[in-house]
């Protein structure tokens, strides 16, 4: 596992006057499961979105399998193989489950039909159709959901919404998946169970996993490495254990 999928190279940004991301370089292997931690403000959801496109850099770049993405459209990186989950979950409320998944398979080439054969409703497109709902159903039974798959999405108690919401990510065919935390609000059962399922995935699709997370049982019992931000900069970083315990983010954390 020596391939390098995902590197920043001096990656900020600024606001005005403030620097709300500084100088931060990761370089994360494939099929590795990566965590970005750190106080609340320190910046990890600002880097999440300069890497899915919604901010565009002040300085610096990022790269995907070696593809300079910087200042790319959201829809460009997520095409190039960059998805994601949000803080504050974004499911279509009023979609059953598997039409949430069906909506991120939609763009993928295998289930492209002309829209002459959409609409005569051609041979194609019942083949198409047919194939995408086998695939949205194995992404669901892979995150627990396949016996809901016809519930309305805000039906779903809440964890259960954390999963779909990844469902709907995978189903984008993405390089890397971007989790920003996942296990939150979630109570012990849950994170544990979300815990093997970011494994499975991981190894069924040889998925390389980027999350955020503040649960650090969580992040210990998942991650291999990690980077750890303060204040937008880079505090540490390296194996997950030896970077916890650095006195310098254990102070980050609970104070001087």
């Amino acid at each position: 596992m020596s391939e390098i999928i995902l590197k920043t190279e001096n990656l900020g940004i600024s606001f005005g006057g403030l620097k709300a991301v500084d100088n931060v370089n990761i370089e994360i292997k494939k099929k590795q499961l990566y965590g970005l931690v750190g106080p609340n403000g320190a910046g990890k959801t600002t880097v999440f979105n300069i890497l899915t496109g919604v901010y565009t850099p002040t300085t610096g770049k990022f790269y995907l399998d070696g593809e300079d993405l910087t200042g790319k459209s959201q829809e460009t990186i997520n095409h190039k193989g960059i998805a994601r989950t949000f803080q504050n979950i974004r499911l279509f409320n009023n979609m059953t489950v598997i039409r949430n998944v069906l909506v991120g398979l939609h763009n993928q080439p295998e289930f492209k039909c002309s829209m002459l054969e959409s609409m005569f409703r051609l041979p194609r497109h019942f083949d198409c159709e047919k194939r995408m709902r086998a695939k949205a159903k194995e992404i669901l039974r892979v995150v627990g959901l396949e016996d809901e798959r016809n519930f309305l999405s805000c039906n779903l108690p809440y964890g259960k919404q954390r999963k779909l919401e990844i469902a709907r990510a995978l189903a984008t065919n993405p390089k890397i998946l971007l989790l920003d935390e996942p296990a939150a609000g979630m109570n012990p059962h849950e994170t544990e169970d979300l815990m093997n399922i970011i494994t499975y995935i991981r190894d069924k699709y040889d998925m390389t996993i980027l999350l955020i997370e503040h649960d650090m049982k969580f992040v210990s019992g998942l991650c291999d490495e990690i980077t750890v931000l303060n204040f937008g900069t880079v505090l540490t970083q390296g194996d997950t254990k030896t970077a916890l315990n650095n006195p310098e983010v254990i102070k980050a954390y609970i104070g001087g």
